[in-house]
């Protein structure tokens, strides 16, 4: 079976339950989602949509945000069924045309989304947005690396009694 790399979301504490209008669900395969604010006034954005704008993956399968995502790998077949429902998405929630239209999109966002994954399996990944004097926006993306965790040995072990 085929596998790539590709954004997952990942939920560290409760915060994004409290800064998004609408949190992903831990586990789902994210892109950056940066299409959802194009030509858009972060000024005019209510706080929780300027939140996301700055610093939300999204999740393609609730259309939730997230802060973080991790690398992880997604069978082949996961990976075209992302980007069918984001291909839905699109025409759904922003009137593309067709899904036949939609689909050639929705494939680059998540081979964008696969190209940020060059790392190890469950390194952190972060974005950071901004949109510019001239109204471009910005996208830059932190990687939170886990150096050393498979160079430790694991210390304790939960076992049932």
């Amino acid at each position: 079976m085929m596998t790539r790399k590709l954004p997952r979301t990942i939920r560290l504490d409760t915060s994004d339950l409290y800064v998004f209008a609408h949190a992903a669900e831990p586990g789902e395969w994210a892109v950056s989602g940066a299409f959802e604010f194009a030509g858009q006034d972060p000024a005019e954005l209510e706080r929780k949509a300027q939140i996301a704008l700055a610093s939300g993956w999204l999740g393609t399968e609730s259309f939730g945000r997230s802060t973080l995502v991790e690398v992880a790998e997604i069978a082949e077949a996961d990976y075209f069924a992302a980007i069918e429902r984001l291909a839905r998405h699109f025409v759904e929630r922003y009137g593309a045309p067709s899904l036949a239209e939609a689909l050639p999109v929705a494939r680059a966002e998540l081979d964008d989304a696969a190209g940020l994954c060059e790392h190890k399996l469950g390194t952190l990944l972060a974005v950071e947005r901004e949109v510019t004097d001239t109204g471009e926006l910005r996208e830059r993306f932190r990687v939170i690396r886990p150096e050393r965790a498979a160079d430790h040995a694991k210390i304790w072990e939960i076992v049932e009694e």
